[in-house]
């Protein structure tokens, strides 16, 4: 394999992070940060001078809180970190850079200069997540070559270990296996077909918001409350005493494990009060989130037509999988062995480092030894409104799960005479009203030939590719003129947000103030467009969505159709992401009215979705 452009993986983590290479006889090998350590804490103080980032991060935590960035990866996507750091509002890709600039500077002192990367995702996170996550390398001074879900990582990882890439051992293996990812902060699932050399995901889902952290809070809560019980004050009210019952937590649950019980010490307010917990306790507070993994692989399972027992094998992947609770629970419903052979906290960055040497290879002119498929993880629609009901709607262009890269089209119409431009509103998951939806962009149109009437049939392609981005290519019906359009993102930092974060940061951060600007709206921030002549077929589609001119603030108008929509869970919220489920098991054409069914008829259905496993 080619050696020339050092080039690493990484897993960048909720609670820990982890980089790896490939070293001279091509396998995966981690490496240990400045400290000695595999891993390092997703941590960062914002000391007055510089930022901290793993280990010396977290004992600082105990003495100041308010100056401690953890868990940032769950606000990806968002336009600012939750709690200010020294009166700033800090995007949530900057606190994420300086983890990976940790992570670089680590590698670098056993590599040399490293200026590529492989950075890994759940395969749950939708595209604004991706999109920074990317920023964030571009401020640590990486080169993102590639995003890839974790899932999928670890599934590479998994076949070098047992030899499935040797020459032999590459044409004569087969195995459907799912890959069960309970990390720090997220969970995904994925079903992923290996044939050779080739690995193809076949379905995906996920929750970003249910991780081993989630199990860490129901210890912190039943000590506490133990604690206000006992002395009449909650020791999570004081954010000092809460960072340390967070640090007792994770050590007790990684405790049971490996024993039947443990016992935690709480200190507060020159109080005192030790807590003995069982692992029978621990297990049966936490069965409902058990159940919630279980519930998301079931779903999975059921909307790509498989079942458990298709399965060769279940691995597990992410520290939080060591649960025996986890396995036991996994072993209930399936013969299939459950694996734990790959290492929980090293494998992602493994699978990524070989992906990392891959794409190097491939942009050599090598051949690489792998192929993967991924799918899309949530629907591409775009939003509109019915004619008759004035309603909004979602129109499904591709549908999840689609293996990438994939190309979906409908055909709008104008809405005035002489119309010049045509903006059509692009989104991600949502229900069939669009509720709930992730805005992807605006999809401009901006040289329509003069004189058109109104009604003008315009044809649009959107093609999803594989490095998570939107190409659309418009054509006008009657003049078959046709252009081709990037689709830039909305969400996310600006390129003057991203170029001010990153000077700042390679000039030691803490110096001078940041002029921070104003979030702003999904739609507000104008797009930079790439035009370049293309063809589109001029084909006899329906027309779906009125297209509006962009000088207009109204919603594009969907035509008559009887298309059905079903709705996307975003992995947000369990109960939304049932709900939605009912409604498109229960009738193909879903309403919003279905869409918004009633908590007890949720309890309902969950309930029975719970009794079919006891």
């Amino acid at each position: 394999m080619n050696k020339k452009i050092p080039a690493v993986g990484i897993d960048l983590g909720t609670t820990f992070s982890v980089v790896a290479y490939l070293d001279a006889s091509d396998k995966p090998e981690t490496i240990r940060n400045s400290e000695g350590d595999l891993t390092t804490p997703s941590v960062v103080f914002f000391d007055r001078e510089r930022p901290i980032v793993g280990k010396e991060a977290m004992k600082v935590s105990m003495t100041e809180p308010e100056n401690v960035a953890r868990y940032a990866k769950r606000e990806v996507g968002k336009d600012f970190f939750h709690q200010p750091i020294r009166n700033e509002q800090l995007p949530p890709e900057v606190i994420q850079a300086l983890i990976l600039k940790k992570l670089k500077e680590d590698a670098e002192l056993k590599l040399g200069t490293i200026t590529k990367a492989v950075v890994t995702v759940p395969a749950f996170f939708n595209e604004p997540r991706r999109k920074s996550t990317q920023d964030a390398g571009q401020l640590a001074g990486l080169e993102v070559i590639d995003i890839i879900n974790e899932p999928t990582a670890a599934a590479i990882a998994y076949g070098v270990q047992q030899g499935f890439l040797s020459e032999r051992g590459a044409t004569k293996h087969k195995e459907r296996i799912l890959i069960y990812d309970l990390g720090g902060g997220t969970f995904d699932v994925t079903l992923l077909d290996i044939d050779g050399y080739q690995y193809t995901a076949i379905a995906t889902a996920g929750d970003v918001f249910l991780g081993g952290i989630d199990w860490d809070r129901r210890i912190i809560d039943y000590v506490a409350e133990q604690f206000r019980q006992e002395h009449g004050v909650d020791p999570r009210e004081d954010a000092a005493s809460m960072q340390a019952l967070m640090a007792d937590a994770e050590d007790a649950k990684r405790s049971l494990s490996q024993r039947d019980s443990v016992s935690l010490s709480v200190n507060h307010n020159g109080l005192r009060l030790r807590v003995e917990l069982t692992r029978s306790q621990f297990e049966s507070m936490t069965e409902d989130l058990v159940q919630r993994t279980l519930f998301t692989t079931q779903q999975l399972l059921d909307r790509a037509k498989s079942g458990w027992q298709d399965l060769t094998r279940v691995l597990l992947v992410g520290g939080s999988s060591r649960m025996p609770m986890i396995q036991e629970m996994l072993a209930q419903q399936t013969s299939s062995p459950v694996d734990r052979s790959l290492d929980p906290d090293e494998c992602v960055a493994h699978g990524a480092a070989i992906y990392a040497r891959i794409l190097l290879n491939d942009t050599d002119g090598e051949h690489p030894q792998i192929q993967v498929t991924n799918v899309n993880s949530h629907d591409l629609g775009v939003l509109g409104m019915e004619r008759e009901t004035g309603m909004s709607r979602r129109k499904v262009l591709l549908d999840r799960n689609t293996p990438l890269p994939a190309t979906g089209s409908a055909r709008f119409t104008t809405r005035e005479d002489n119309q010049k431009q045509v903006s059509v509103d692009v989104i991600e998951g949502g229900d069939a009203s669009g509720k709930n939806a992730t805005s992807i962009g605006r999809c401009l149109v901006t040289d329509l030939p003069a004189g058109l009437p109104a009604g003008t049939p315009v044809n649009v392609r959107f093609t999803y590719t594989q490095n998570g981005r939107l190409e659309v290519a418009a054509a006008v019906t009657d003049t078959e003129q046709a252009t081709t359009l990037v689709l830039e993102r909305t969400s996310g930092l600006s390129d003057d947000e991203l170029t001010r974060w990153e000077n700042r940061i390679c000039t030691g951060f803490m110096q001078g103030e940041l002029e921070l600007s104003s979030p702003l709206s999904d739609l507000e921030e104008p797009l930079e467009i790439l035009i370049k002549p293309d063809a589109v077929s001029n084909n006899d589609e329906e027309i779906l969505v009125a297209a509006i001119p962009v000088a207009t603030e109204t919603t594009p108008v969907l035509a008559d159709t009887d298309q059905d929509v079903a709705g996307d869970d975003t992995g947000e919220d369990f109960l939304a992401a049932l709900a939605d489920t009912i409604d498109s098991d229960e009738e193909e054409e879903s309403s919003t009215e279905e869409a918004e069914e009633s908590a007890e008829s949720v309890d309902a259905d969950l309930d029975d979705f719970f009794n079919n496993f006891d």
